[in-house]
């Protein structure tokens, strides 16, 4: 039997969902701005569910569900959504593979009769395959191996995680894309691709009793079927740091960071997160912030200067630190002046209203993110395929409104570690 709908706490989206008999969790945002819909299919199979050797393999097989079905003949899929004046596309990352439609409201059953298809029916032969494995290989080209600042960060990960499979890029390193088969492909699909490992979500122009009535014709007659649990490695203590230097003929701007392994939401029950994320903001999130005012402004030394924290991976978050030079301006030089500007950060602390401040700002932007059809899906999304839940997401302004400076405090001196970082230098190359 169905669960009921449950309508969760109205903080940010307030969206209500249901679950179907086969495990398939339902989501509905509804926003009735504008006559259109968006769905959104999020699946909890990602890069790093990978065996070792198929890397890439998940992102290919994104590319590959556009191949057709048994009634769908390959690209008509696209050419659908196309027709009817909707777009559509696919991207996939560590913890998910994620499809999505973007249409007139009034299309919304041809939308999920076309995904419910291509969950079950995937027909994939080497004449379709082979020249699509052809066309990743050629996106790796473009978007990493010509592409400077794309090479470091790959190499930059790769010494960030020592064990994890979060150490290798999700559209795979060329030497495996090139081995990828048929089988690989259908075996992932068969293995990963079934409802209860999945979450839909609707948004838009539509109704929960309408969703409903949709979900149970085209999605309910999927059968369940058994899901490995997702088992990773873990990281081994982290007891030297690490460095990483590129130099290219390309790089016209020089650019020195810092990453840090950091705890994720998901697996971390201290909270720190939130605090992570105030203390991005306060000490590098725009040009009011800490690092941006004595580097860039007060001492002259940076173009740019920042901080960023990413903690939505289902196992490990990362915090980082970045600033590039003025022109002319010398890499360790800035070093020397961001890292003394860390330390003192560290060690004084920052003033209650600056973190006042930067609470309020986050706040206001989940506050905006209600005006968009995308970033609810987006968000709930994420947060089912990396080992949170909607009340998380519901609940996350009040969390960050919550934090402390003592807490932003703890997390800094907690996360900031050196023997926990890479260090990574982007440079021209030099003169021979």
């Amino acid at each position: 039997m169905m669960l009921p709908a449950v309508s969760v706490s109205a903080a940010v989206f307030s969206p209500k969902t249901f679950t179907l008999d086969n495990g398939l969790q339902v989501v509905v945002i509804e926003n009735h701005r504008a006559p259109i819909v968006m769905q959104m299919l999020w699946y909890r199979v990602g890069a790093a569910d990978e065996e070792p050797g198929e890397s890439g393999l998940a992102h290919f097989l994104e590319h590959l569900l556009f191949k057709g079905t048994k009634t769908v003949k390959p690209g008509e899929f696209s050419r659908t959504i196309a027709r009817i004046g909707g777009r559509d596309n696919a991207f996939t990352s560590y913890d998910f593979t994620a499809y999505f439609q973007r249409v007139a409201a009034h299309e919304l059953e041809t939308i999920m009769r076309l995904e419910a298809d291509r969950m079950q029916n995937l027909v994939l032969t080497d004449e379709v395959v082979l020249p699509e494995r052809d066309v990743v290989l050629e996106e790796r080209r473009s978007r990493t191996d010509n592409s400077p600042a794309a090479q470091l960060r790959e190499q930059v990960r790769r010494a960030l995680y020592l064990n994890h499979p979060y150490g290798r890029p999700v559209i795979g390193w060329m030497s495996e894309i090139q081995q990828l088969t048929t089988e690989n492909a259908l075996a992932f699909y068969r293995k990963h691709y079934a409802p209860n490992n999945a979450m839909l979500i609707i948004a838009g122009d539509t109704t929960l009793e309408k969703v409903r009535a949709l979900a149970e014709k085209y999605y309910g007659p999927i059968p369940r079927r058994a899901v490995p649990e997702r088992v990773r490695p873990k990281e081994p203590p982290h007891r030297a740091a690490r460095r990483v230097v590129l130099e290219n003929e390309r790089v016209t701007l020089p650019a020195w960071s810092r990453t840090h392994l950091a705890p994720s939401y998901g697996a971390d029950e201290k909270g720190t997160g939130y605090a992570l994320e105030v203390l991005a903001q306060v000490l590098g999130g725009g040009s009011t912030s800490r690092l941006y005012r004595k580097l860039v402004i007060e001492r002259g030394i940076a173009s740019n200067a920042g901080a960023w924290y990413s903690g939505d991976g289902l196992d490990y978050g990362e915090f980082g630190i970045y600033a590039s030079p003025k022109a002319g301006g010398d890499i360790d030089a800035l070093e020397k002046a961001v890292l003394e500007e860390l330390a003192a950060a560290i060690k004084e602390g920052f003033k209650p209203a600056d973190i006042d401040r930067a609470k309020r700002l986050m706040s206001a932007q989940a506050i905006y993110a209600r005006d968009g059809i995308r970033a609810g899906p987006n968000s709930i999304g994420q947060a089912f395929t990396q080992g949170q839940t909607i009340t998380d997401v519901e609940e996350w302004p009040e969390r960050i409104s919550a934090v402390t400076p003592e807490q932003v405090m703890a997390a800094a001196k907690a996360v900031i570690k050196r023997e926990s970082s890479v260090t990574s230098i982007l440079l021209p190359e030099a003169a021979k």
